[in-house]
């Protein structure tokens, strides 16, 4: 038997040191080739790292949340043959991840509550554990057992390392551990438990943009009111009409139409700033960037080339884009180059927000909810569909009166959809 050592690759980019975001094996897995090892954070995306063998976990090179330089070692793996281990690189054992580590970058999805659970699940209702013994299991899973008013220390985890899973939530409940008037009960029960989550992986890098963003630009932000109804009334007949063949369009591709319209005239929108060189520089190509909200935090996802899109390209490459983000799949490259962000919350988007930049980038523009309102019109009180943009702008680049006139041009096209499409 030998040793095969995997160091932390060299991903590009120039890059020297990246955060070790979560293990997915620990001491002692048999893992096979191919299969992913752990996940690796750089500044711009979350990277998979398989193992190019078969064999045995012996050692762990580091801690979620630590930050590693490209060439250290990862991780050590028993393997049949000579392996790849030279004496003076065996790893110090003290460097082994303890088997459960007390957090966890692990997130689940929720199952459909349609789907039928595996007869695997069913195995005993519940499971003594000491009362501050913290059992395994995701934030997700956390929250879906607090919104059902279980106690989680109570329930067997059927996972890797005795994990609760959603599945086992459903299977306690179904088991009558938990009946009508538990989770009512547990709701008014007194509560002095803690929880300490670190901040690492997406996260850590969510935190320090956003940081770094309010401290370095000149925030200001601009709220205009719209009457969407004459575009609503617009996307639901073309989903009418084309939705089978073509697919459903949301409001999203609609906006980006009139941000690529309206950048035409206020292209100072369109731009990134080097505050360290004192350079703006105004790109001719519209990439926008797509706020979405993944299980792991707030991505960007890029729309590339946006000004040569159609409504049902740009709605296609939005969802594609989405879906990748949350399921943790999107590349490095779909999640940076973007020249101006969209963001929106869809029917959770309130009334009024104060987005914050993406730096470098100087304009993003913020949807809030729709809603219907009686409004006068011609002297007549009728109901209209009315949404408001809360946007915000760097002031160090941006005159607030620029970015007023770059709103209105965006709120004229929205309310006179045919000018979207008027060359």
């Amino acid at each position: 038997m030998g040793t095969h050592v995997i160091k932390m690759p060299d991903i590009g980019e120039g890059i020297a040191e990246v955060e070790l975001s979560q293990w997915h094996v620990k001491v002692g897995d048999l893992v096979v080739e191919d299969q992913v090892l752990a996940d690796v954070m750089t500044d711009k995306a979350m990277v998979d790292i398989p193992s190019p063998v078969h064999g045995k976990v012996i050692a762990l090179g580091g801690q979620p949340g630590e930050v590693m330089a490209v060439g250290s070692v990862l991780i050590s793996i028993e393997v049949e043959g000579a392996g790849n281990l030279k004496e003076s690189a065996a790893p110090a054992p003290a460097k082994e991840a303890p088997v459960a580590p007390k957090v966890e970058a692990v997130v689940e999805s929720k199952p459909a509550a349609a789907a039928p659970r595996p007869a695997a699940v069913c195995q005993g209702p519940m499971v003594a554990r000491e009362a501050d013994e913290r059992p395994l299991a995701s934030p997700a899973v956390r929250k879906h057992a607090l919104d059902l008013g279980i106690q989680l220390r109570l329930v067997r985890g059927t996972g890797p390392a005795g994990r609760v899973l959603h599945e086992d939530l459903d299977a306690y409940l179904a088991q009558g551990q938990s009946n009508a008037s538990a989770p009512v009960a547990a709701a008014y029960a007194q509560r002095n438990d803690e929880e300490q989550i670190q901040v690492i992986g997406m996260r850590r890098k969510i935190a320090q943009r956003m940081q770094d963003a309010t401290q370095r630009a000149a925030h200001f932000s601009y709220v205009e009111e719209i009457d969407v109804t004459a575009i609503e009334e617009l996307r639901a007949h073309l989903n009418e009409k084309h939705g089978a063949s073509r697919g459903k369009l949301t409001l999203l591709p609609f906006l980006v139409r009139a941000l690529v319209v309206a950048l035409r005239d206020f292209p100072q929108m369109n731009a990134r700033y080097d505050d360290e060189a004192q350079v703006i520089t105004r790109l001719g190509a519209v990439h926008v960037g797509v706020a979405t909200q993944s299980d792991v935090g707030l991505m960007v996802p890029v729309v590339r080339h946006a000004e040569a899109r159609s409504l049902w390209d740009c709605a296609a490459e939005i969802s594609r884009l989405a879906t990748a983000a949350r399921n943790g799949k999107a590349s490095r490259d779909e999640l940076s180059g973007s020249t101006i962000t969209l963001t929106s919350l869809g029917a959770l988007g309130g009334i009024v927000s104060t987005p914050v930049l993406n730096l470098p980038e100087v304009a993003i523009v913020g949807v809030n909810k729709i809603v219907e309102r009686p409004m006068v019109v011609k002297g007549q009180v009728v109901i209209r569909k009315m949404m408001n943009l809360s946007s915000s702008f760097d002031h160090r680049v941006v005159d607030g009166m620029d970015a007023a006139l770059f709103i209105q041009a965006i709120r004229g096209l929205l309310e006179q959809p045919a000018t979207l499409f008027v060359e």
